[in-house]
């Protein structure tokens, strides 16, 4: 955010509700931070290939991130979520657990994240650490909540948050756990399709697949993002399984948006990615002489 120069006023980016939400897990009351809309906050920018928006620094502003205050974190008891579900998540037993494993969940989150604050106006590094505390909450949450769907939609955020906290602070390794969230994603999304595939667990309870704020992707979203990021962040030890795997994705991007067809009915942007990441796997799979089944379809 812009600073302020001396005797002028801080720019205002977030407000706190009126009303305050209650934590679940220890019943305590706690103020909601919301960021303002309008007078030049948010400029959108490019869309990125991850489906994140880029928003362009203002003069008065500077750089924003919207999506960072949409998880709400207790500060009595360092219990964070999605801020819907704190008022729709009903189960003894998750709560239960949560509340036993408040200090393991503080002291993991401080080992990355040290010295965080949930009591002031939220920042990129305590952004940081409440969605790294959502992560670890969402592990005690039963399969009705979609839990996994989530792990997967606060990874791919928390991987956006360390890349860019590695500019404002480099050499502090940033970079790397930034990396480390790129796989958590790509093994929670990967999850998320397997259990919505066989029935284990419901991917729509997320509500808004997002990945970022400023629109729904939808399902069609969550198979594109999971193709991305195996294609960019997948294991290339196993090279025969990885191409196993890029050939699946080809697949199933293939399937889902009619590529190489009429598409007319899809989100341009979304197609667009789709369709260049579909190219791309292609070429890594010809390179590799893997033809797929479908590869004659996609080329009428």
């Amino acid at each position: 955010m812009a600073a302020a120069k001396d005797g002028e006023k801080k720019p205002t980016i977030s407000f706190y509700s009126k009303q305050k939400v209650t934590c679940p897990v220890c019943k305590k009351p706690f103020e909601k931070e919301e960021m303002l809309s309008g007078g030049g906050r948010m400029i959108a920018g490019e869309l990125t290939e991850e489906l994140r928006r880029i928003y362009e620094p203002s003069a008065k502003y500077g750089k924003v991130y919207p999506f960072i205050y949409s998880i709400g974190a207790c500060p009595v008891c360092n219990t964070a979520f999605l801020w819907n579900d704190f008022k729709t998540i009903e189960d003894a037993a998750a709560f239960e657990k949560i509340s036993d494993s408040e200090k393991t969940r503080k002291e993991i989150v401080e080992t990355i994240f040290p010295h965080y604050n949930l009591k002031q106006e939220r920042t990129l590094y305590d952004a940081a650490a409440a969605y790294y505390l959502a992560l670890l909450c969402y592990e005690s949450v039963p399969p009705e909540y979609s839990p996994t769907i989530k792990k997967a939609l606060i990874s791919i955020r928390l991987a956006w948050i360390c890349y860019e906290l590695n500019i404002e602070c480099p050499n502090h390794n940033f970079d790397f756990i930034s990396l480390q969230f790129y796989r958590k994603a790509l093994f929670f999304y990967d999850e998320a399709i397997l259990f919505e595939t066989d029935h284990t667990e419901d991917i729509a309870g997320i509500g808004n697949f997002g990945p970022d704020i400023d629109k729904n992707y939808g399902y069609d979203g969550v198979v594109y993002l999971t193709a991305m990021l195996e294609y960019k962040y997948g294991q290339k030890e196993n090279i025969p399984e990885r191409l196993k795997k890029l050939d699946q994705y080809k697949r199933n991007l293939a399937r889902i948006f009619g590529l190489g067809k009429s598409s007319k009915n899809k989100p341009g942007p979304l197609l667009e990615h789709s369709r260049a990441l579909y190219d791309k796997l292609a070429a890594v799979l010809k390179e590799a002489n893997i033809i797929s089944d479908d590869d004659d379809e996609d080329a009428e």
